[in-house]
């Protein structure tokens, strides 16, 4: 009795040709902010998720447009999630990163246990850095479309920056900041520098580069003591420090020209 041929698989990355591809099952939930990634993960393997009435015990389950998706018996929505965007005020001794070096604490230490529970659920993602000394404005996103978005150079998206320095500043000394320098990896945009005070000196950059700010005053002679991040976009820091606030639509929309998914509830 001969045998019909095997029908070929479709290659996976085919096989979603211009339909919408499925997210996989732990980072949906997240994205939806029922579960951090990591609980996620460990509610997935206990059996306690189900893809249109069948258990998934594995993370990176797809999941198709549309899907029933329930937690515990219950339904949660697992579409694109409406884009969050927290204002942080950063202190300084803390670094931008989800895991601590030797004794020194991350961000995510200080704003996590604030987070009341409609936004405990997400995966949050910083929106750029800042130096373990630094301090200021730091934003923080459910959407990783936003983090490219406002991190791209091509964005020009201006981050205003304070920087106490050692030595006394003036216009002629922090004019090549004005025209545009050239660093050790290469050419700076030419930045919008105000005086404030002998040694106090505002520096509002459309790029964002590893100690750009310090390494532009550093190269004028002028060496940072202390940073401080005072606005990004039209965002400016209005809460006290170690704190959180959450943005409107308005704000993300106008302040980080982002358009975002849905609209905040």
């Amino acid at each position: 009795m001969s045998r019909k041929p095997e029908k070929p698989k479709t290659p996976q990355h085919k096989r979603w040709e211009g339909k919408e591809k499925p997210d996989w099952l732990s980072r949906a939930l997240s994205r939806a902010g029922v579960f951090p990634q990591e609980e996620a993960e460990t509610a997935i393997r206990a059996g306690r998720v189900s893809i249109n009435g069948r258990v998934a015990k594995m993370p990176l389950a797809p999941v198709p447009p549309g899907a029933v998706v329930k937690v515990d018996g219950k339904v949660v929505p697992v579409g694109a999630p409406a884009t969050r965007v927290l204002a942080f005020h950063k202190p300084a001794g803390v670094l931008t990163s989800t895991e601590r070096q030797h004794r020194t604490g991350t961000v995510f230490e200080v704003l996590l246990p604030q987070l009341p529970p409609e936004l405990a659920g997400y995966s949050w993602h910083a929106v750029g850095r800042l130096d373990v000394d630094s301090t200021g404005l730091l934003l923080f996103t459910n959407d990783d479309k936003l983090v490219s978005h406002a991190t791209s150079p091509d964005t020009r998206l201006p981050k205003r920056y304070v920087a106490t320095v050692f030595s006394t500043a003036d216009d002629a000394r922090v004019e090549p900041l004005r025209k545009g320098m050239t660093l050790d990896d290469g050419p700076a945009r030419p930045a919008k520098v105000v005086v404030r005070d002998e040694h106090t000196v505002e520096v509002t950059l459309t790029e964002g580069r590893h100690h750009q700010v310090k390494r532009m005053l550093g190269a004028v002679g002028l060496p940072v003591r202390a940073l401080h991040r005072e606005a990004v976009g039209g965002i400016e820091l209005d809460i006290p420090e170690g704190t959180f606030r959450l943005l409107s639509d308005e704000e993300v929309r106008d302040g980080l020209r982002y358009q975002g998914r849905g609209a905040a509830t």
